[in-house]
């Protein structure tokens, strides 16, 4: 298989998220203080679905990249209000998982039985708009028409994301202009509105910001492009998830679509594992050996590596602080990471 350089020193995936966690401790703290205190209710089943959701985990990396945008910009993200726009894109965040998990009929989300096949899809329609809703409010008390604007051309993209993926579903002829527009609206534009709205609240230059706001584009990008290859090679275990999911969900990513565009005659295999819904008659090893002898994995990595550069480009305006090299490293580690 290629190998690639990866573009910054090589770092365990773990080491690099711990460093990089590190600088951000006490922020990330009062973040997950502040995403309790905002999901708590005093509508008893609100409390329990809100409590079920943020045990839940994850890494919490998009206010994490609000946070250390903030600082790359010379701003204080331990004020409560970069906490409190740090906590509303976590809960957005969270709210497009869970209704996500509906739309794909999802049993596990990180190792744990997802919202709707635990409480039902009623319950977790009725969360999930709870928590958009919610994350709105919360982002009303800044006061910040910009930041109002970021936030609701954000939802209304990733929205739209999900409707156009929806109508594409179980299609073998996606074409790639088509993936990577779903791609940027379902993923890249929440990375892209948490720096954004990070530089905003550090008081950055226009050309910081929209660096940063270019920067979280890119980054969400080679963070998707790897995410699609993690689909494929990661054990179960690990990734919390059923490995190959998303063409049992109906949909191609990166590494099916350069390999169907290569070697048309597999899509008739392809077809046969979506019709399917599992991979009893097309083993998801035979399919794998075959992307991996095509190197569509290999170019998707690639592209992802491209895109991880560029995010890093994106941030040469910023003065070179911790803060700034944190951000320069975090691409590397989106790739690098297992899960």
């Amino acid at each position: 298989m290629q190998t690639f350089s990866p573009i910054t020193e090589q770092l365990n995936p773990q080491i690099a998220a711990k460093k990089i966690f590190s600088l951000i401790k006490k922020e990330m703290t009062l973040v997950e203080a502040e995403f309790q205190r905002q999901a708590s209710s005093n509508i008893q089943v609100i409390n329990y679905l809100g409590d079920y959701l943020r045990a839940s985990g994850g890494k919490r990396v998009r206010p994490a990249l609000l946070l250390l945008s903030n600082y790359a910009c010379g701003g204080e993200a331990s004020k409560k209000n970069v906490i409190r726009l740090a906590t509303v894109m976590e809960m957005l965040h969270t709210a497009t998982l869970v209704h996500d998990d509906i739309i794909d009929n999802a049993d596990t989300r990180r190792n744990r039985t997802s919202v709707n096949a635990r409480f039902g899809n009623q319950s977790a329609v009725l969360m999930g708009d709870w928590l958009y809703m919610s994350a709105f409010e919360t982002s009303l008390k800044e006061r910040r028409l910009e930041i109002l604007d970021i936030l609701t051309r954000l939802t209304r993209k990733m929205t739209e994301g999900e409707l156009i993926q929806l109508t594409m579903l179980g299609r073998s002829d996606i074409s790639e202009t088509e993936y990577f527009d779903i791609l940027q609206r379902k993923t890249a534009f929440l990375f892209s509105a948490c720096c954004e709205i990070g530089a905003i609240l550090g008081g950055a230059s226009m050309e910081g910001q929209i660096a940063l706001r270019e920067y979280g584009m890119n980054l969400g990008i080679a963070f998707q492009l790897a995410d699609d290859v993690l689909d494929f090679i990661a054990d179960e275990d690990i990734l919390g998830k059923a490995a190959g999911a998303d063409l049992l969900e109906g949909k191609l990513t990166l590494p099916l679509i350069l390999l169907v565009k290569g070697e048309p005659a597999l899509k008739k295999e392809i077809e046969r594992v979506i019709h399917d819904g599992d991979y009893s008659n097309v083993s998801r090893e035979l399919l794998l050996e075959r992307l991996e002898n095509a190197g569509t994995i290999d170019e998707t990595r690639r592209r992802a590596y491209s895109y991880a550069e560029k995010a890093r480009k994106n941030l040469d305006v910023l003065a070179k602080t911790e803060y700034r090299l944190a951000l320069e490293e975090i691409p590397a580690y989106m790739i690098e990471r297992n899960k």
